[in-house]
């Protein structure tokens, strides 16, 4: 039986903050053909699928929401993974735009099709022939696995942190946790509640500071619903805070010694063991790897039933986890927080461009590039949404989001204003700007900082975050240069 083709002008991958995002701008523009497909349940991307405990953002909810849906009821500083969930799924509800998103479709293959000029997008659940493809699929979606010989024999439960399984009891368990990320610092104080034991397996530890948290007052609240202007100034001032950390990041390193400072006295308040302190103290710059924050961690790690183990996994039993020092820890349930793929995605072996490589495949060879983080050479009227360098170690990704939404939203209103079937950036053009990316890279410390971190790829590439201020991305991509571009006329 073959499934019908359904003509689209615009096809988003994703419904998350990014996808969302895409649909109601382009929504707004007047280009209302598209359809968002959304491989889970319900819409809202990590914010629906990571319901591991405590999960929460790192970010200020008053920065960590769009700029055009503010929201006056946020009730703490550092929003709980419910409440941000709900807002996005409120922000589309509002925006009208529900009606074109279609809910437990994955993306099989996408294939271009020089001929018809569109996107063959064959899915779980129809086939779409789309003018353009807009990939919001997300850096933090497909959870990464650890290669731990034995793993697979492990018969008791386990599950990922960003597959949680709220049906399994955790009271009075011994639990094993892999990794010590940001998921493990948000999960391991709760587990720790309830767990008769949890060992915590640590290969490189982090620097955690500690977070600044308050529950917003009621006052606060009715003068951020009355005076809008009130909330943007709020906004404003922790975007501008946040921005004013860039320099020590990428030119002053040595600027990140006020980080350390503040992590070593967060571990010195929890833990008074001067072993357990040498533990979870690291060895490289701060800001070499994610900067976490976390008031719970320490005083987890320093409790009685929590153990931190450094030494390495040797192999996973049917009922326990044997360590490279050869002890054999007994366990009832496995947490895996090893994170994700984020400089290989998976969606890009699901893309097939002109030539007919998938994106994967060119990615392999020169690592992940497009031009300006968004469009990519070899795949026409393809547009990545935090693609290549345009995440962040300091600031929130909205804001990088609505930056590329934006020059989308502008490419596509410029193809129908002047009669362009496709567009593809020059091969100049993209090489240009990744290279004047990766030498800006040089003296960050992402690459200086003396850690391995998973923003840099195979080839020794940071190609993960953008190295510069947020407002310098913004204005390079204020509007769409068409001239950068190969394009064809309908």
């Amino acid at each position: 039986m073959s499934m019908e083709t359904i003509s689209v002008d615009h096809l988003i991958v994703g419904a998350g903050f990014a996808g969302l995002c895409a649909a109601i701008k382009l929504d707004e523009a007047g280009e209302r053909d598209f359809v968002v497909i959304e491989k889970d349940s319900d819409v809202g991307g990590t914010w629906h699928i990571n319901t591991y405990p405590g999960a929460e953002c790192d970010v200020p909810s008053q920065l960590y929401s769009y700029s055009f849906a503010l929201n006056p009821d946020w009730s703490r500083v550092y929003s709980p993974q419910q409440e941000i969930w709900e807002y996005t799924k409120r922000v589309a509800t509002e925006a009208g735009i529900l009606d074109r998103v279609v809910l437990d479709t994955s993306v099989q293959n996408s294939t271009w099709d020089a001929a018809q000029q569109r996107w063959i997008v064959t899915t779980s659940g129809a086939t779409y022939a789309a003018r353009t493809l807009i990939s919001g699929s997300g850096g933090l979606s497909e959870p990464s696995l650890p290669d731990i010989k034995g793993i697979e024999s492990y018969t008791g439960e386990t599950f990922h942190s960003a597959r949680w399984d709220h049906s399994v009891d955790l009271e009075g368990k011994r639990i094993a946790v892999i990794g010590t990320g940001a998921s493990a610092i948000q999960l391991v104080p709760e587990l720790q509640k309830m767990a008769a034991r949890v060992d915590v397996y640590q290969r490189t530890p982090n620097w955690i500071i500690p977070r600044n948290e308050r529950r917003f007052t009621a006052i606060e609240k009715q003068v951020f619903r009355r005076v809008p202007l009130a909330q943007r100034a709020v906004r404003a001032a922790v975007y501008a805070t946040l921005e004013g950390r860039v320099p020590a990041f990428n030119r002053f390193p040595v600027l990140l010694k006020a980080v350390e400072a503040q992590g070593k006295a967060n571990i010195a308040k929890a833990i008074s063991d001067p072993e357990l302190r040498a533990k979870v103290t690291p060895a490289y710059r701060a800001g070499c790897k994610r900067i976490l924050v976390s008031n719970k961690w320490y005083p987890a790690i320093a409790a009685d039933n929590v153990e931190l183990i450094t030494d390495g996994i040797a192999e996973i039993r049917s009922g326990s986890i044997v360590t490279t020092a050869g002890e054999e820890r007994e366990i009832d349930v496995l947490v895996i927080a090893t994170g994700f793929h984020v400089t290989d995605p998976p969606i890009a072996q699901h893309v097939v461009g002109a030539d007919g490589r998938t994106l994967a495949e060119q990615w392999r060879e020169t690592g992940m590039r497009a031009y300006k983080g968004t469009t990519i050479h070899g795949f026409p009227n393809l547009f990545q949404l935090v693609g290549p360098n345009t995440a962040l170690g300091h600031s929130s990704m909205i804001f990088q989001i609505e930056s590329q939404v934006r020059y989308v939203v502008d490419a596509v209103v410029t193809m129908r204003r002047t009669g362009l079937a496709t567009v593809q950036p020059k091969l100049e053009a993209q090489d240009s700007w990744t290279g004047a990316v990766q030498e800006r890279m040089k003296p960050t410390v992402w690459l200086t900082g003396g850690c391995a971190s998973w923003y840099v790829d195979e080839h020794g590439n940071n190609t993960t975050l953008w190295p510069g201020q947020t407002f310098t991305f913004r204005q390079q991509l204020s509007s769409f240069d068409v001239d950068q571009y190969v394009v064809t006329s309908a």
